[in-house]
């Protein structure tokens, strides 16, 4: 049976391609798969219990079987922030989003706030000039987009039942940015400020630890994709989805 492979960020870079195909006998797992990829880059094999791993755009266990035409993406630890093989469109509404064009965040504001709302929280995440003492020139993200808007419409989902906030945009954006962009943008509505600020927290929190989005730093003495956060033990060894903590109170 005929498997479709994805390879992001440096994985992408150490197997030479972001997509193949590869056959395997019926009943295979993913972590036949793996072996199989292993064996032919011994790095890989290195990496694999920091890596995540997808089926179908969805986290999974390496025990899973497989069934011919299935997606799997190998992932390494993300770093939130040229997109990935496949497309995605927003929400209805465009309250949860992926775009190349520069973000604009009042337009977001105009969009989510309601006369009801007492307040509204908004984090933007922006390119700084400088990463462990290098200058940086600029950066470039990407993402396995079709899983990037699910988990961050899952996210958003969360938070609102969660935090009891009325509502949440989340936008990132992909492409070459350069110093002092918005890369990427949340703004949480809620009638009081206690639940807004505890969302958006953990939103970005979350979102830089779950979302399948990676950032390649161009410095003035040369390129490296930035070290992303360890997966949850759920994701990385597991395959399950992140399991959101309960609101303070």
């Amino acid at each position: 049976m005929l498997i479709r492979v994805l390879f992001f960020g440096m994985i992408k870079d150490l197997v030479g391609q972001s997509t193949a195909t590869v056959e395997l006998p019926e009943g295979a797992r993913v972590q036949d798969l793996l072996s199989h990829y292993a064996g032919q880059f011994p790095r890989l094999g290195e990496m694999l219990p920091a890596l995540a791993l997808s089926v179908n755009q969805e986290y999974s266990r390496g025990d899973r079987r497989l069934c011919a035409g299935d997606e799997v993406a190998l992932l390494p630890p993300v770093s939130g922030g040229s997109g990935g093989p496949g497309s995605a469109e927003p929400e209805p509404g465009g309250r949860v989003r992926i775009v190349r064009e520069p973000i604009q965040t009042q337009a977001v504001l105009e969009l989510l706030i309601l006369p009801e709302d007492g307040a509204a929280v908004v984090f933007e995440g922006v390119v700084r000039n400088h990463t462990r003492g290098r200058r940086t020139l600029y950066l470039d993200y990407e993402a396995y987009e079709v899983m990037t808007l699910r988990q961050m419409r899952a996210l958003a989902d969360q938070a609102r039942a969660r935090f009891g906030v009325r509502d949440v945009a989340i936008v990132h954006r992909l492409g070459r940015l350069e110093i002092g962009e918005t890369s990427v943008l949340i703004v949480v509505a809620s009638a009081h400020r206690g639940p807004a600020f505890e969302a958006c927290r953990w939103i970005i929190d979350t979102l830089k630890k779950t979302v399948p989005i990676w950032k390649k730093e161009h410095f003035e003495d040369g390129v490296v994709w930035a070290d992303g956060e360890p997966f949850p033990e759920e994701i990385r060894a597991t395959g399950g989805t992140a399991e959101a903590p309960p609101a303070s109170k």
